[in-house]
Protein backbone atom coordinates (compact mmCIF):
# COMPACT_ATOMS: atom_id res chain seq x y z
CA UNK A 1 0.00 0.00 0.00
CA UNK A 2 1.18 3.83 -0.80
CA UNK A 3 1.68 5.27 2.30
CA UNK A 4 -0.45 8.35 3.38
CA UNK A 5 2.43 10.80 2.97
CA UNK A 6 3.10 9.94 -0.70
CA UNK A 7 -0.39 9.66 -1.59
CA UNK A 8 -1.04 13.09 -0.72
CA UNK A 9 2.14 13.89 -2.96
CA UNK A 10 0.82 12.59 -5.92
CA UNK A 11 -2.71 13.66 -5.58
CA UNK A 12 -0.66 17.85 -6.44
CA UNK A 13 2.05 16.22 -8.42
CA UNK A 14 4.49 19.31 -10.52
CA UNK A 15 2.02 21.05 -12.29
CA UNK A 16 5.28 21.47 -14.30
CA UNK A 17 5.44 18.08 -15.96
CA UNK A 18 1.81 17.82 -15.89
CA UNK A 19 2.00 21.02 -18.29
CA UNK A 20 4.99 18.95 -20.21
CA UNK A 21 2.79 15.88 -20.95
CA UNK A 22 0.01 18.03 -21.85
CA UNK A 23 2.65 19.58 -24.10
CA UNK A 24 2.84 16.09 -25.94
CA UNK A 25 -0.57 15.48 -25.93
CA UNK A 26 -0.90 18.77 -28.12
CA UNK A 27 1.86 17.61 -30.26
CA UNK A 28 0.01 14.42 -31.03
CA UNK A 29 -2.96 16.27 -32.71
CA UNK A 30 -1.49 19.41 -33.59
CA UNK A 31 1.85 18.29 -35.17
CA UNK A 32 5.24 19.73 -33.42
CA UNK A 33 5.36 22.90 -35.03
CA UNK A 34 2.19 23.87 -34.19
CA UNK A 35 2.87 23.67 -30.46
CA UNK A 36 4.57 26.09 -28.61
CA UNK A 37 5.59 24.57 -24.96
CA UNK A 38 7.29 27.04 -22.89
CA UNK A 39 6.75 24.61 -19.84
CA UNK A 40 10.21 23.04 -18.48
CA UNK A 41 13.51 24.49 -18.05
CA UNK A 42 15.33 22.09 -19.95
CA UNK A 43 18.32 23.22 -21.39
CA UNK A 44 18.39 23.41 -25.53
CA UNK A 45 21.98 25.06 -26.19
CA UNK A 46 24.13 21.66 -26.39
CA UNK A 47 27.22 21.08 -23.75
CA UNK A 48 30.26 22.51 -25.18
CA UNK A 49 31.91 19.87 -27.34
CA UNK A 50 34.88 19.10 -24.92
CA UNK A 51 32.34 17.26 -22.64
CA UNK A 52 32.41 14.51 -24.81
CA UNK A 53 36.00 14.50 -25.80
CA UNK A 54 36.53 14.56 -22.08
CA UNK A 55 34.30 11.82 -21.84
CA UNK A 56 36.03 9.61 -24.03
CA UNK A 57 39.59 10.52 -23.17
CA UNK A 58 39.23 9.49 -19.30
CA UNK A 59 37.18 6.34 -20.84
CA UNK A 60 40.08 5.69 -22.61
CA UNK A 61 43.08 6.18 -20.28
CA UNK A 62 41.67 5.62 -16.97
CA UNK A 63 40.72 1.99 -15.47
CA UNK A 64 36.96 0.79 -14.81
CA UNK A 65 36.97 1.43 -11.20
CA UNK A 66 38.69 4.94 -11.89
CA UNK A 67 35.84 5.78 -14.11
CA UNK A 68 32.70 3.28 -12.59
CA UNK A 69 33.88 2.39 -9.22
CA UNK A 70 32.65 4.09 -5.87
CA UNK A 71 35.00 7.43 -4.60
CA UNK A 72 34.96 8.77 -1.19
CA UNK A 73 31.51 9.86 -0.18
CA UNK A 74 32.32 13.49 -0.38
CA UNK A 75 34.09 12.68 -3.71
CA UNK A 76 37.18 12.61 -5.44
CA UNK A 77 39.72 14.96 -3.74
CA UNK A 78 41.46 15.86 -7.02
CA UNK A 79 38.23 16.58 -8.29
CA UNK A 80 37.65 18.79 -5.23
CA UNK A 81 40.64 20.78 -4.82
CA UNK A 82 40.38 21.57 -8.75
CA UNK A 83 37.01 23.28 -8.15
CA UNK A 84 38.31 25.15 -5.19
CA UNK A 85 41.20 26.55 -6.75
CA UNK A 86 38.79 27.77 -9.89
CA UNK A 87 36.55 29.45 -7.29
CA UNK A 88 39.88 30.56 -5.39
CA UNK A 89 40.46 32.25 -8.89
CA UNK A 90 37.26 33.62 -9.42
CA UNK A 91 35.81 34.96 -6.09
CA UNK A 92 39.08 35.89 -4.21
CA UNK A 93 38.17 32.62 -1.59
CA UNK A 94 40.27 30.72 0.30
CA UNK A 95 38.51 27.24 -0.19
CA UNK A 96 40.79 23.79 -0.12
CA UNK A 97 39.02 19.41 -0.92
CA UNK A 98 37.85 20.15 2.33
CA UNK A 99 35.21 22.96 1.79
CA UNK A 100 33.99 20.68 -1.33
CA UNK A 101 31.70 17.77 -1.33
CA UNK A 102 30.68 16.59 -4.87
CA UNK A 103 26.22 15.93 -4.80
CA UNK A 104 24.19 14.58 -7.34
CA UNK A 105 23.08 17.64 -8.67
CA UNK A 106 21.64 20.84 -6.68
CA UNK A 107 18.78 18.45 -5.20
CA UNK A 108 20.40 16.34 -4.00
CA UNK A 109 22.67 19.11 -2.57
CA UNK A 110 20.03 20.85 -0.77
CA UNK A 111 18.58 17.39 0.70
CA UNK A 112 22.33 16.57 2.53
CA UNK A 113 22.31 19.85 4.06
CA UNK A 114 18.58 19.82 5.81
CA UNK A 115 19.03 16.26 6.51
CA UNK A 116 22.42 17.52 8.46
CA UNK A 117 20.82 21.13 9.87
CA UNK A 118 17.24 20.53 10.72
CA UNK A 119 15.88 19.31 13.41
CA UNK A 120 11.96 19.02 13.82
CA UNK A 121 9.64 21.93 13.50
CA UNK A 122 12.90 23.89 12.61
CA UNK A 123 11.91 26.69 10.13
CA UNK A 124 13.80 27.31 6.60
CA UNK A 125 12.83 30.87 5.73
CA UNK A 126 12.69 31.40 1.75
CA UNK A 127 11.54 34.15 -0.82
CA UNK A 128 8.45 34.19 -3.20
CA UNK A 129 8.65 33.07 -5.98
CA UNK A 130 10.70 29.96 -5.47
CA UNK A 131 10.76 26.81 -6.73
CA UNK A 132 8.10 24.61 -5.07
CA UNK A 133 10.29 21.56 -4.58
CA UNK A 134 12.06 23.51 -1.62
CA UNK A 135 8.64 22.64 0.32
CA UNK A 136 9.48 18.68 0.02
CA UNK A 137 13.47 19.33 0.77
CA UNK A 138 12.50 20.67 3.57
CA UNK A 139 9.49 18.43 4.68
CA UNK A 140 11.51 15.42 4.05
CA UNK A 141 13.72 16.22 7.44
CA UNK A 142 11.10 17.78 9.59
CA UNK A 143 11.67 21.13 9.07
CA UNK A 144 9.13 23.71 7.64
CA UNK A 145 9.02 26.77 5.06
CA UNK A 146 8.40 29.97 6.21
CA UNK A 147 7.73 32.16 2.66
CA UNK A 148 8.15 35.68 2.52
CA UNK A 149 5.68 37.40 0.56
CA UNK A 150 6.82 38.40 -3.32
CA UNK A 151 7.81 42.00 -4.13
CA UNK A 152 6.49 42.24 -7.45
CA UNK A 153 7.79 45.69 -8.16
CA UNK A 154 11.09 44.02 -9.07
CA UNK A 155 11.55 40.81 -7.30
CA UNK A 156 14.24 41.58 -4.93
CA UNK A 157 13.37 39.52 -1.95
CA UNK A 158 11.14 41.46 0.65
CA UNK A 159 13.12 42.70 3.77
CA UNK A 160 11.35 43.99 5.63
CA UNK A 161 8.78 41.21 6.11
CA UNK A 162 11.88 38.79 5.76
CA UNK A 163 12.96 40.16 9.23
CA UNK A 164 9.36 40.32 10.62
CA UNK A 165 9.03 36.44 10.23
CA UNK A 166 13.08 35.63 11.44
CA UNK A 167 12.11 34.01 14.89
CA UNK A 168 13.90 31.28 17.45
CA UNK A 169 12.78 28.91 14.85
CA UNK A 170 14.46 29.68 12.00
CA UNK A 171 17.44 27.29 11.48
CA UNK A 172 18.16 28.48 7.76
CA UNK A 173 17.54 31.27 4.81
CA UNK A 174 17.01 29.42 1.13
CA UNK A 175 17.70 32.04 -1.85
CA UNK A 176 17.54 31.45 -5.39
CA UNK A 177 19.74 33.83 -7.69
CA UNK A 178 19.86 34.07 -10.63
CA UNK A 179 16.07 33.19 -9.70
CA UNK A 180 13.80 31.12 -11.00
CA UNK A 181 11.28 31.78 -11.85
CA UNK A 182 11.92 35.67 -12.48
CA UNK A 183 15.44 35.25 -13.99
CA UNK A 184 16.35 38.25 -11.67
CA UNK A 185 19.50 38.65 -9.89
CA UNK A 186 19.93 39.83 -6.01
CA UNK A 187 21.75 42.49 -5.93
CA UNK A 188 25.15 43.47 -3.85
CA UNK A 189 22.46 45.93 -1.58
CA UNK A 190 20.00 43.18 -1.32
CA UNK A 191 22.65 41.02 -0.06
CA UNK A 192 24.29 42.91 2.08
CA UNK A 193 21.20 44.35 3.74
CA UNK A 194 20.03 40.49 4.29
CA UNK A 195 23.10 39.78 5.73
CA UNK A 196 23.12 42.77 8.57
CA UNK A 197 19.61 41.55 9.11
CA UNK A 198 20.64 37.55 10.13
CA UNK A 199 23.92 38.58 11.73
CA UNK A 200 21.64 40.84 14.24
CA UNK A 201 19.29 38.45 14.38
CA UNK A 202 21.70 35.50 15.12
CA UNK A 203 22.81 37.28 18.07
CA UNK A 204 19.12 38.03 19.38
CA UNK A 205 18.59 34.45 19.39
CA UNK A 206 21.77 33.41 20.38
CA UNK A 207 21.98 30.41 17.83
CA UNK A 208 23.02 29.82 14.31
CA UNK A 209 21.22 30.77 11.42
CA UNK A 210 22.61 29.24 7.98
CA UNK A 211 22.01 30.90 4.70
CA UNK A 212 21.91 28.85 1.74
CA UNK A 213 22.56 30.26 -1.18
CA UNK A 214 21.27 27.41 -4.34
CA UNK A 215 22.86 28.13 -7.34
CA UNK A 216 22.46 26.43 -10.66
CA UNK A 217 21.84 29.06 -12.74
CA UNK A 218 25.19 31.17 -11.65
CA UNK A 219 26.81 31.16 -15.03
CA UNK A 220 23.83 32.30 -16.76
CA UNK A 221 23.91 36.06 -16.20
CA UNK A 222 23.30 38.59 -19.38
CA UNK A 223 24.38 41.77 -19.72
CA UNK A 224 28.04 41.61 -17.57
CA UNK A 225 25.83 41.46 -14.31
CA UNK A 226 27.07 40.48 -11.16
CA UNK A 227 25.92 37.60 -8.82
CA UNK A 228 27.26 38.27 -5.67
CA UNK A 229 29.20 35.46 -4.43
CA UNK A 230 27.61 34.70 -0.82
CA UNK A 231 30.35 33.55 1.04
CA UNK A 232 31.71 37.29 0.83
CA UNK A 233 29.22 38.79 3.04
CA UNK A 234 28.18 36.32 5.66
CA UNK A 235 30.07 33.43 7.60
CA UNK A 236 27.81 30.65 7.79
CA UNK A 237 27.07 30.27 4.23
CA UNK A 238 26.25 26.86 2.14
CA UNK A 239 26.50 27.38 -1.80
CA UNK A 240 24.66 24.89 -3.65
CA UNK A 241 26.02 24.33 -6.87
CA UNK A 242 24.94 22.33 -10.06
CA UNK A 243 26.60 21.57 -13.61
CA UNK A 244 22.80 21.61 -14.71
CA UNK A 245 22.57 24.79 -17.01
CA UNK A 246 25.87 26.09 -17.26
CA UNK A 247 27.26 22.83 -18.86
CA UNK A 248 24.06 21.66 -20.30
CA UNK A 249 23.61 18.32 -18.46
CA UNK A 250 20.71 18.20 -16.04
CA UNK A 251 20.59 14.38 -16.86
CA UNK A 252 24.19 13.85 -15.19
CA UNK A 253 23.34 14.92 -11.93
CA UNK A 254 26.37 16.20 -11.06
CA UNK A 255 27.10 19.12 -8.53
CA UNK A 256 28.98 20.58 -5.56
CA UNK A 257 28.12 21.94 -1.86
CA UNK A 258 30.74 24.53 -0.37
CA UNK A 259 31.01 24.91 3.08
CA UNK A 260 31.84 28.18 4.21
CA UNK A 261 35.36 28.46 5.79
CA UNK A 262 34.31 30.65 8.58
CA UNK A 263 31.26 28.62 9.27
CA UNK A 264 31.16 27.43 12.74
CA UNK A 265 31.86 24.13 13.83
CA UNK A 266 32.51 23.95 9.49
CA UNK A 267 34.95 20.43 10.37
CA UNK A 268 31.76 18.82 11.63
CA UNK A 269 29.18 20.28 9.24
CA UNK A 270 31.38 18.91 6.54
CA UNK A 271 31.71 15.56 8.31
CA UNK A 272 27.57 15.59 8.56
CA UNK A 273 27.33 16.43 5.41
CA UNK A 274 29.48 13.89 4.09
CA UNK A 275 27.34 11.03 5.69
CA UNK A 276 24.46 12.58 4.87
CA UNK A 277 25.25 11.86 1.24
CA UNK A 278 25.57 8.40 1.81
CA UNK A 279 22.41 7.66 4.16
CA UNK A 280 20.31 9.41 1.88
CA UNK A 281 20.96 6.91 -0.74
CA UNK A 282 23.11 8.99 -3.33
CA UNK A 283 26.61 7.09 -1.80
CA UNK A 284 28.60 9.69 -4.21
CA UNK A 285 28.32 12.18 -7.04
CA UNK A 286 28.66 10.10 -10.36
CA UNK A 287 32.65 8.94 -10.49
CA UNK A 288 32.64 9.65 -14.51
CA UNK A 289 31.11 13.38 -14.80
CA UNK A 290 33.22 13.94 -11.22
CA UNK A 291 36.03 13.20 -13.91
CA UNK A 292 34.38 15.04 -16.44
CA UNK A 293 34.11 18.28 -14.64
CA UNK A 294 37.88 18.12 -13.67
CA UNK A 295 38.96 18.35 -16.78
CA UNK A 296 36.37 20.79 -18.10
CA UNK A 297 36.17 23.03 -15.17
CA UNK A 298 36.94 26.06 -17.36
CA UNK A 299 33.84 25.24 -19.91
CA UNK A 300 30.57 27.08 -20.20
CA UNK A 301 27.55 27.18 -22.70
CA UNK A 302 27.88 29.79 -24.61
CA UNK A 303 24.67 32.14 -23.72
CA UNK A 304 24.29 33.62 -27.39
CA UNK A 305 21.34 31.67 -28.03
CA UNK A 306 19.17 32.24 -24.51
CA UNK A 307 20.02 36.47 -25.27
CA UNK A 308 19.05 36.08 -28.10
CA UNK A 309 15.57 34.24 -27.37
CA UNK A 310 15.41 36.35 -24.31
CA UNK A 311 15.38 39.86 -25.96
CA UNK A 312 13.21 38.51 -28.53
CA UNK A 313 10.68 37.52 -26.61
CA UNK A 314 10.79 40.15 -24.16
CA UNK A 315 10.38 42.91 -26.57
CA UNK A 316 7.71 41.10 -28.56
CA UNK A 317 5.51 40.51 -25.54
CA UNK A 318 5.92 43.94 -24.03
CA UNK A 319 5.29 45.12 -27.67
CA UNK A 320 2.30 43.23 -27.63
CA UNK A 321 0.71 44.80 -24.03
CA UNK A 322 2.16 42.14 -21.44
CA UNK A 323 3.68 43.13 -18.01
CA UNK A 324 7.49 41.37 -16.83
CA UNK A 325 10.28 42.53 -15.29
CA UNK A 326 13.31 41.67 -17.77
CA UNK A 327 15.38 38.73 -16.86
CA UNK A 328 18.79 39.58 -15.93
CA UNK A 329 19.77 35.79 -15.58
CA UNK A 330 18.26 31.99 -16.01
CA UNK A 331 16.37 31.56 -18.91
CA UNK A 332 12.53 32.10 -17.62
CA UNK A 333 10.52 35.07 -18.29
CA UNK A 334 7.90 35.82 -14.96
CA UNK A 335 5.23 37.73 -16.98
CA UNK A 336 1.93 39.02 -15.23
CA UNK A 337 -0.93 37.23 -16.07
CA UNK A 338 -3.61 39.98 -17.62
CA UNK A 339 -6.39 38.44 -15.42
CA UNK A 340 -5.89 37.29 -11.55
CA UNK A 341 -6.22 33.57 -12.25
CA UNK A 342 -3.07 32.78 -13.75
CA UNK A 343 -4.22 29.02 -13.96
CA UNK A 344 -7.18 30.45 -16.55
CA UNK A 345 -4.80 32.62 -18.32
CA UNK A 346 -2.35 29.24 -18.57
CA UNK A 347 -5.87 26.99 -20.01
CA UNK A 348 -6.82 30.17 -22.79
CA UNK A 349 -3.10 30.28 -23.87
CA UNK A 350 -3.47 26.07 -24.06
CA UNK A 351 -6.14 27.29 -26.64
CA UNK A 352 -3.14 29.21 -28.88
CA UNK A 353 -1.19 25.98 -28.27
CA UNK A 354 1.11 28.02 -26.36
CA UNK A 355 2.09 25.90 -22.67
CA UNK A 356 3.01 28.29 -19.49
CA UNK A 357 3.62 27.30 -15.88
CA UNK A 358 1.30 29.20 -13.38
CA UNK A 359 2.90 31.25 -11.07
CA UNK A 360 1.03 29.64 -8.05
CA UNK A 361 3.24 26.67 -8.55
CA UNK A 362 5.98 28.80 -7.59
CA UNK A 363 3.50 30.75 -4.43
CA UNK A 364 3.01 33.38 -6.65
CA UNK A 365 -0.33 33.68 -8.31
CA UNK A 366 -1.18 36.02 -11.11
CA UNK A 367 1.91 35.52 -13.05
CA UNK A 368 3.09 32.40 -15.53
CA UNK A 369 6.18 31.52 -15.97
CA UNK A 370 7.72 31.22 -19.78
CA UNK A 371 11.03 29.22 -19.93
CA UNK A 372 13.27 30.47 -22.80
CA UNK A 373 15.40 27.53 -23.08
CA UNK A 374 13.80 26.50 -26.66
CA UNK A 375 14.68 26.48 -29.82
CA UNK A 376 14.67 30.20 -31.60
CA UNK A 377 12.29 29.30 -34.49
CA UNK A 378 9.66 28.10 -32.30
CA UNK A 379 9.67 31.33 -30.63
CA UNK A 380 9.58 33.31 -33.78
CA UNK A 381 6.84 30.67 -35.14
CA UNK A 382 5.21 31.25 -31.37
CA UNK A 383 5.05 35.30 -31.66
CA UNK A 384 2.03 34.91 -33.47
CA UNK A 385 -0.20 32.80 -31.28
CA UNK A 386 0.90 35.46 -28.43
CA UNK A 387 -0.21 37.93 -30.40
CA UNK A 388 -3.70 36.61 -30.58
CA UNK A 389 -3.55 35.48 -27.13
CA UNK A 390 -2.85 39.18 -26.53
CA UNK A 391 -5.89 40.39 -27.85
CA UNK A 392 -8.14 38.48 -25.78
CA UNK A 393 -6.97 40.79 -23.32
CA UNK A 394 -5.64 44.03 -24.79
Amino acid sequence: MVSKKIQDLISSNSTIREMFEEGKKLVSIYGKENVYDFSLGNPSVPAPDSINQAILDIISNKSFLEVHGYTNNAGIEEVRETISNSLNNKYKTNFSKDNIIMVVGAASGLNIIFKTILDDEDEVITFAPYFMEYNHYVANYGGKIVSISPNTNDFQPNLEEFKSKLSSKTKAVLINTPNNPTGVIYSEATIKSMTKILKDKEKEFGHEIYLISDEPYRELAYDNIDVPYITKYYKNTFIVYSYSKSLSLPGERIGYVVVSNEMKDNKDIFTALTIANRIIGSVNAPSLMQLVIQKCINEKVDLTTYNLNRNLLYDSLVEYGFECVKPQGAFYLFLKSPIPNDKEFCQKAKEFNLLFVPGSSFNCPGYVRISYCVDTNMIQRSLQAFKKLAEVYF
